[in-house]
C-alpha cells in the first residue's frame, strides 16, 4: 500500500529528514507539474508535522498524499501511531472549518474503514487542522454505527499533539503494526458514478474494484471483451457479446471501462457507451464534465464546462440520439466500431418503435425493432464491428421493452454472418431468452463463455443479500425472506415505519461526510400529497443525484423525491421508500392500483403488473448501506387513503421480521 502514498517514512527519519528532500520525494511521487500553492502547503504540511510528531518516534509511520482511488483524491497526511489510524486534512491559510471539509476528511476515514482490509478492525480518526483557526472546542467521540471510525476533530496546528494523545488515550486496540498495515488490500465498491469518474480520469477497472475471488470475474469479463473486439478487429468480423450479472454485479462499469478504454476518436477502436436510461446518461454526463473542470483547475488551466461536456458527450450518449442520427444518414457507419448497449433488454419491440417512429419522426410502415435496427447501423461497416449487449434480469419497466429475445431473434432474421458471444447464463428464467435460444442450435458462430456474466452483486459492501431478499419478498416467499433477513448483514440495517418525519431523522443521522441519501418511490405513488410527496412535480435528477447538501434540489433535502424511471442504474447511500396503494399486499396475491382521476383502478394486463412489480424490486435496491421503508398509517376519512390499503402491507413486512422505529 506504500505505492500509494507520495512519500512515506517512519515517524523518526521522517523528523530528522531535511524538508527540501521530503519535498523531493513529494514532487517526484506526483504525475503533475507541482504549482507554487502545493509546494508551499507541503512545506507548512511538513513543518506542522516537525514539531509535533517527536513524542511519537519509533511508535509508528507517516505517509503523505495516501491516494483513495474510490473517490478519485488523496489524504493530506495519513499517521499510524500505535493502535490508532489518523487521517489528517490541512487547510493550510484557513481560519474556519467549513462544512465541505469536514465532510472531505469523514469520507476519507469512512472509505478507509470500509474498503482497506486491514483497516476494518482499528480506529481510525479524521482530524481537521485549520492552519490559521485560534483554538478550537473539540471532543472525541464514537459515530453512531460503532464501528471504530470517530467523528471528526477540529483542531487548530497548535492542539494536533494534544489530540493524538487524547485519540491514542480513548481508542483501545492492539499496537498496529505497520508493514502489516500496508499489506492490506484495498478492495472497494464504487458507485457508477464513482466508477466513471475513476475511469475517465485514468484508472484501471481492478483500482476501483473488489479483488476477492468471487469479484475478480469484473477483470475476466472486460478480458474477454477485449478479446472479442481486437479479434474482430483482425480478423475484420462483425461480433454482438451478450454480458449478463446479477443486479449490482457491475455491468454498466465493464460497458463503461470499455468506452473509456477506447474514446479516442481517431483511434479505429472508437467506442461509444449507450443507455436509454435517459436520468443516468444525464448524471454520468454532467459529473465527468464538473470532474474535468475541477481537475484542470487544480492543475492551473481553466477548462469551460461547455467544452468538458461536449467530449464526454461523444462518450455516452442517449441510444435514442445515437439512433436518430443514424436515420438521418441511412449509409454511412457511425464513427464508433464499437457501440455498448446498457440495460439492452429494454430496447423497444417492433410495435413501441413502429408506432415512434410514425409518431415522432413521420415515417410510416417502419419495419424494424430497435435492436435490428441498431445492429443494422454497426452492420454498415465494411471491416469489424462490435456489438455488446449488456443484459438485466427482470428489469423491464416501461411499455414496449422486447427483452433479450428480441436481440437474438433480430440476429437470426438479418444478421447471419455475425458472431455471437453469449454468457452462459443467458438460459436462465430471469432473462426471458431460454425459448428462442434454441434457435441457435444450429449456428456455427455461437461462442459460449462463463467469463461473460458477472456473478457476484459489487452495488453494496454490506448488501449482497438484499436482492435476494427483495426478491422473496416480492414473490411472496415468506419463510424464505425471514430466513434471509437474518443472514443480511448487521451492518445494513432495513427498518420500517409508519412515520415519514421518523424515517427522515433516521437517514440523517446515519449518513457520514457525503454519503448520499434521498426518498424514492413509485411513479404511481399518487397519494402521497398529505406527506408533501408529488410524483407529478419534476424532479432534475443531475441536481438530485449531484448537487451537495446545501442545493434545496439535491437529495439531502428530503423534499424533491425520485421514482424508479430516476434511479434505476444509480445508488444511493441511504434511501427511504415511501410505500403508497398502488401496490398492495393481500392473502390472494399483489393488488396492482394506478390512480386516475379521482379513485383508484385496479391494473389487470399482466405486462403492467409486472411493470409495477419492477419499479418496487428497483426502489428497494438502491441503498448500498442501509434503508427505511414507509408505510403510511392511511386516513378513514380519505377514501383513496384508507387504513387497509396500507395495513396489509406493514404487518407483511412485520411478520417477515422488519425492525419497526
Amino acid at each position: 500500500m506504500t505505492d500509494r502514498a507520495y512519500y512515506f517514512d517512519l515517524i523518526e527519519d521522517f523528523l530528522h529528514r531535511p524538508s527540501d528532500a521530503i519535498l523531493g520525494n513529494l514532487t517526484r511521487g506526483s504525475p503533475f507539474p507541482i504549482e507554487a500553492t502545493q509546494r508551499d502547503a507541503w512545506l507548512e504540511q511538513i513543518r506542522i508535522l516537525s514539531v509535533t510528531l517527536e513524542p511519537y518516534c519509533g511508535r509508528g509511520k507517516v505517509y503523505f498524499e495516501y491516494g483513495v482511488p474510490r473517490l478519485g483524491k488523496r489524504i493530506d497526511v495519513l499517521l499510524v501511531i500505535d493502535q490508532v489510524i489518523f487521517v489528517i486534512e490541512f487547510k493550510v491559510g484557513e481560519a474556519t472549518f467549513s462544512g465541505s471539509a469536514i465532510d472531505q476528511v469523514f469520507d476519507y476515514a469512512v472509505d478507509l474503514k470500509n474498503f482497506h482490509e486491514t483497516t476494518h478492525h482499528k480506529p481510525v480518526a479524521p482530524i481537521l487542522i485549520a492552519t490559521r483557526a485560534k483554538v478550537a472546542h473539540w471532543t472525541v467521540r464514537t459515530t453512531l454505527q460503532n464501528d471504530g471510525v470517530l467523528l471528526p476533530i477540529k483542531a487548530s496546528t497548535d492542539q494536533l499533539r494534544e489530540v493524538i494523545d487524547a485519540v491514542l488515550s480513548f481508542c483501545d486496540g492492539p499496537i498496529i503494526d505497520s508493514a502489516e498495515w500496508e499489506a492490506g488490500r484495498y478492495r472497494p465498491t464504487p458507485t457508477i458514478i464513482e466508477a466513471a469518474l475513476a475511469l475517465y480520469g485514468g484508472h484501471a477497472v481492478a483500482d476501483i474494484s473488489r479483488s476477492d475471488a468471487g469479484a475478480v470475474n469484473l477483470i475476466k469479463t472486460s478480458a474477454a471483451l477485449s478479446e472479442v473486439i481486437d479479434s474482430a478487429r483482425r480478423a475484420s468480423r462483425k461480433a454482438v457479446c451478450f454480458v449478463t450479472g446479477v443486479p449490482g454485479a457491475g455491468k454498466t462499469l465493464v460497458g463503461l471501462n470499455v468506452a473509456t478504454t477506447h474514446s479516442d476518436k481517431d483511434s479505429d477502436l472508437h467506442s461509444v457507451f449507450l443507455s436509454g436510461n435517459g436520468p443516468l446518461v444525464a448524471i454520468l454526463r454532467e459529473a465527468l464534465a464538473r470532474d474535468r473542470v475541477e481537475r484542470e483547475a487544480e492543475a492551473g488551466r481553466k477548462l469551460k464546462k461547455g467544452v468538458a461536456l461536449s467530449e464526454v458527450k461523444a462518450l455516452i450518449q442517449n441510444v435514442h440520439h445515437f439512433r436518430d442520427e443514424c436515420l438521418i444518414d441511412q449509409h454511412n457507419p457511425p464513427s464508433e466500431h464499437v457501440a455498448i448497449f446498457d440495460e439492452a433488454q429494454r430496447a423497444w419491440n417492433l410495435e413501441q418503435t413502429a408506432a415512434f417512429m410514425l409518431r415522432k419522426k413521420q415515417r410510416p410502415n417502419f419495419g424494424q425493432s430497435e435492436p435490428e435496427f441498431l445492429i443494422s447501423c454497426l452492420d454498415r461497416h465494411k471491416d469489424w464491428a462490435v456489438v455488446i449487449c449488456l443484459v438485466g434480469g427482470g428489469r423491464e419497466i416501461n411499455t414496449g421493452e422486447a427483452g433479450i429475445r428480441e436481440w437474438i431473434e433480430a440476429l437470426q432474421r438479418s444478421f447471419p454472418d455475425w458472431d455471437i458471444h453469449i454468457s452462459s447464463r443467458l438460459h436462465e428464467e430471469e432473462y426471458g431468452a431460454g425459448v428462442v435460444l434454441s434457435a441457435l442450435a444450429d449456428r456455427s458462430n455461437v461462442k459460449f463463455n462463463d467469463d461473460l456474466h458477472l456473478g457476484v452483486s459489487m452495488r453494496s459492501f454490506r448488501a449482497e443479500r438484499v436482492s435476494s431478499l427483495v426478491k422473496q419478498v416480492l414473490d411472496r416467499d415468506e419463510m424464505e425472506a425471514q430466513r434471509t433477513l437474518k443472514m443480511v448483514d448487521p451492518h445494513y440495517p432495513i427498518v420500517i415505519t409508519r412515520d415519514l418525519s421518523r424515517a427522515k431523522e433516521w437517514l440523517r443521522s446515519r449518513a457520514r461526510g457525503t454519503e448520499r441519501y434521498g426518498i424514492v418511490v413509485s411513479s404511481q405513488a399518487q397519494r402521497l400529497k398529505p406527506h408533501a410527496i408529488d410524483v407529478r412535480s419534476p424532479v432534475d435528477p443531475v441536481h438530485w443525484f449531484l448537487d451537495g447538501k446545501e442545493d434545496v434540489r439535491a437529495s439531502y433535502f428530503l423534499e424533491d423525491v425520485a421514482t424508479e424511471f430516476h434511479v434505476q442504474g444509480l445508488e444511493l447511500d441511504w434511501a427511504c421508500l415511501v410505500w403508497d396503494a398502488d401496490f398492495r399486499y393481500s392473502d390472494a396475491g399483489w393488488q396492482n392500483f394506478s390512480f386516475v382521476g379521482s379513485r383508484w383502478n385496479r391494473i389487470k394486463l399482466a405486462e403492467r403488473q409486472t411493470y409495477l412489480k419492477n419499479a418496487y424490486r428497483v426502489l428497494m435496491t438502491r441503498a448500498r448501506q442501509g434503508m427505511v421503508i414507509v408505510i403510511p398509517e392511511g386516513d378513514a376519512a380519505d377514501h383513496t387513503r384508507h387504513p387497509e390499503y396500507y395495513d396489509p402491507t406493514f404487518g407483511y413486512l412485520t411478520r417477515i421480521g422488519f425492525t419497526q422505529i
